[in-house]
C-alpha cells in the first residue's frame, strides 16, 4: 500500500513539473526577442535535452542559419517549429555571412545552430561572430549540449584542465606531429573522431603519447552510447582490426604524468643522437623512451626538433 502511495505522489510531482515547463516557455515566448545573433546549442543525439530558451529562441527567431537546413528541420518539426530557414556552412559562408549581418542590423533575430552541440565548435560561425561583434550588434550564446563536455564529464580523467583539440589530420604523418605538439600539454585531451579514421587515429595516439589513461566516448546520449574505457595501447590494439566502427567518437586522454618533467630535454636528446646511429627514427624513440622512462610523445617531439637542425 505505501509504494502505491509513493508512485501516485511521484506522478503527482512530474505533472506538476511538466505543467511548470509548460508556463516558463510560455513565458520565454511571450517576450520580445532582441535584434541579434543567438548561438543555440541543439541535441547532439537525444532530442529531449533541447533547452526550454533554445526551443523558446527558436520559435521566436526571424531566421535560423543551419549547417544543413535537412537536418535542422527535422528538430524543429518535432517540436512544432515552424521557422525560416537559411544554410550556412563553410562552402557558402563568405557569401551568406553579409546577408545574415544586414538582417540584424534591419532589426530582426538571427539564430545559429550546427548539425548538433553547441555552434562553432568544429563547426563554422566563429568569423560571423567576430563580425557581429565588431559591428556592436547584440551576439548571444543559448548554451545547451556539447559532446565534447559530455564525454569529458563521463570518461572518469581529470576534470580541472582540459584542452579541446577538435579533429586530427587525416593523414598519419600530420597527425603524429600534432600529436606531438598536444604531448606536453598538462591537460586532459579531448579529441574527436571519425569512425573510418578511429583505429589508426588510436595506433598513432598510442605511438606518441604512450599508454595513457582514454576514454572512447560513442554516440553520446543516443541508443547505442557506449564509453569504452582503458590504455591508448590496448584500446589500439582491439580495435586494429575492426571494421564494423560506426558513428561519431570522442577520445578523451589523460594527461601526462607529472614526474616526466625532471628529465632534460638535453639528456633526452643525447640518447636519442646515440640511438638514431643504430635504430631507425621510429625505433630510437621507443627505445630511448623505454630506457629513460618518458613519455613517447616527448621524445618524439624532440626528434622532429632534432631532424629540423639537421635539415
Amino acid at each position: 500500500m505505501q509504494d502505491h502511495r509513493d508512485e501516485e505522489r511521484a506522478a503527482v510531482a512530474a505533472l506538476g513539473t511538466a505543467e511548470r515547463a509548460s508556463e516558463v516557455i510560455r513565458e520565454l515566448i511571450d517576450r520580445p526577442l532582441p535584434p541579434g545573433l543567438y548561438l543555440v546549442a541543439t541535441p547532439i543525439g537525444n532530442l529531449s535535452d533541447i533547452s526550454l530558451r533554445a526551443l523558446a529562441v527558436l520559435a521566436r527567431a526571424d531566421l535560423i542559419a543551419a549547417e544543413d537546413t535537412r537536418h535542422s528541420q527535422k528538430l524543429l518539426t518535432h517540436f512544432g517549429i515552424r521557422a525560416k530557414l537559411a544554410p550556412y556552412h563553410e562552402h557558402n559562408a563568405e557569401r551568406e555571412r553579409p546577408r545574415l549581418l544586414a538582417h540584424i542590423k534591419a532589426g530582426r533575430s538571427v539564430a545559429l545552430v550546427s548539425d548538433a552541440g553547441t555552434p562553432l565548435i568544429s563547426d563554422p560561425g566563429y568569423k560571423l561572430v567576430r563580425e557581429a561583434l565588431d559591428a556592436g550588434l547584440l551576439v548571444t550564446s543559448i548554451p545547451g549540449p556539447s559532446a565534447a563536455l559530455a564525454a569529458l564529464t563521463s570518461a572518469g580523467l581529470p576534470t580541472d584542465t582540459f584542452l579541446f583539440a577538435g579533429f586530427l589530420p587525416p593523414k598519419s604523418g600530420a597527425r603524429r606531429t600534432r600529436l606531438a605538439e598536444l604531448a606536453t600539454v598538462p591537460a586532459t585531451l579531448l579529441i574527436f573522431e571519425t569512425a573510418p579514421r578511429l583505429a589508426k587515429s588510436l595506433a598513432d595516439m598510442a605511438e606518441v603519447l604512450g599508454p595513457r589513461e582514454v576514454a572512447i566516448a560513442k554516440e553520446l546520449t543516443k541508443l547505442h552510447e557506449t564509453v569504452t574505457r582503458g590504455t591508448l595501447d590496448r584500446l589500439a590494439g582491439e580495435l586494429s582490426n575492426s571494421e564494423t566502427l560506426k558513428g561519431e567518437f570522442v577520445v578523451v586522454v589523460a594527461p601526462p604524468a607529472e614526474n616526466e618533467a625532471e628529465l632534460s630535454d638535453e639528456r633526452i636528446v643525447e640518447q636519442l643522437k646515440k640511438a638514431l646511429k643504430v635504430e631507425s627514427f621510429r625505433d630510437a624513440v621507443r627505445s630511448v623512451a623505454e630506457v629513460l622512462q618518458v613519455k613517447r610523445a616527448r621524445v618524439y617531439e624532440l626528434g622532429l626538433t632534432l631532424d629540423r637542425k639537421r635539415d
